[in-house]
């Protein structure tokens, strides 16, 4: 394991260390953790299916920052720098897999759906032993849980970074003020450019427009608020909506299932 941070400790890098050195396609690993804990900058040889029985993860690259509550994972291709954020109390549980095990599914990073089966395979895989029987239950259950991760709906929980300054200074305050009501001119002036500046360079760095992009940070707020178990008055304000209906069709127009269904599904994942 690489890392720059001072969250993974000797200690800590020492007790994954076999994990990642297991002789096995995949093997699983389980780790509770506090809320608010931060694991720094760091890369693993392996890749990984990275998912929490209960709490949300926030995962961020160098390009994109990706929201994981319950009812998703992260699929993370090898020797990728990423750090991430408890939001709550996590049970996190992750699947090491070799690069070989997922070629054509994962070349980048991707948010998948985790159905109850896969839900249950994850738990099963971390249950085995690093050394598990090649011929018998853990051959089995990762040959499963690779082919649901074949079958997985990839969902829109990541969201594009850029590495302009001015549009960082922008887009950082956004993301610890979703709801802000800001315009575009009103964070040209914050950013110390202009408006068709900064448009243009949401376009070029993100990929979305001002737009598009605050809006794609508002619903994943929301989900994000959901996972934690907040109401869906309370998901519709983060997300910067006064009316719940117009909240609801914008969630589900982007989610394809409603707030109260989001909510649902959580639930259910972490029972």
């Amino acid at each position: 394991m690489k890392t720059d941070g001072q969250f993974l400790s000797p200690s800590r890098q020492a007790e994954i260390r076999p994990v990642e050195e297991a002789d096995r396609p995949v093997v699983g690993y389980a780790k509770d953790y506090p809320a608010g804990l931060m694991a720094d900058t760091h890369s693993h040889p392996k890749a990984q299916l990275i998912y929490a029985v209960s709490g949300v993860m926030h995962v961020e690259t160098v390009d994109a920052g990706y929201v994981i509550p319950p009812s998703s994972a992260l699929l993370m291709p090898a020797d990728l720098d990423h750090s991430i954020y408890m939001d709550g109390p996590v049970a996190m549980r992750v699947l090491f897999l070799r690069p070989a095990e997922v070629n054509g599914i994962c070349d980048d990073c991707r948010v998948i759906s985790v159905t109850a089966l896969l839900r249950e395979l994850i738990l099963a895989a971390c249950s085995e032993p690093l050394d598990w029987d090649v011929d018998g239950r853990g051959h089995h259950v990762v040959s499963l849980a690779l082919d649901e991760i074949s079958r997985s709906t990839v969902l829109p929980l990541d969201l594009p970074l850029p590495k302009d300054a001015r549009l960082r200074r922008v887009i950082d305050a956004l993301r610890k003020h979703p709801d802000s009501p800001n315009s575009l001119s009103d964070w040209a002036d914050i950013a110390n450019a202009s408006e068709r500046t900064l448009a243009r360079l949401f376009r070029k760095e993100t990929g979305l427009s001002f737009r598009q992009w605050r809006q794609q940070l508002r619903l994943t707020s929301a989900m994000n608020a959901l996972s934690l178990g907040e109401s869906l008055a309370k998901a519709a304000a983060v997300a910067g909506f006064d009316s719940q209906p117009a909240f609801g069709a914008a969630f589900r127009g982007f989610f394809g299932m409603t707030p109260g269904q989001a909510r649902a599904v959580v639930g259910a994942s972490s029972q």
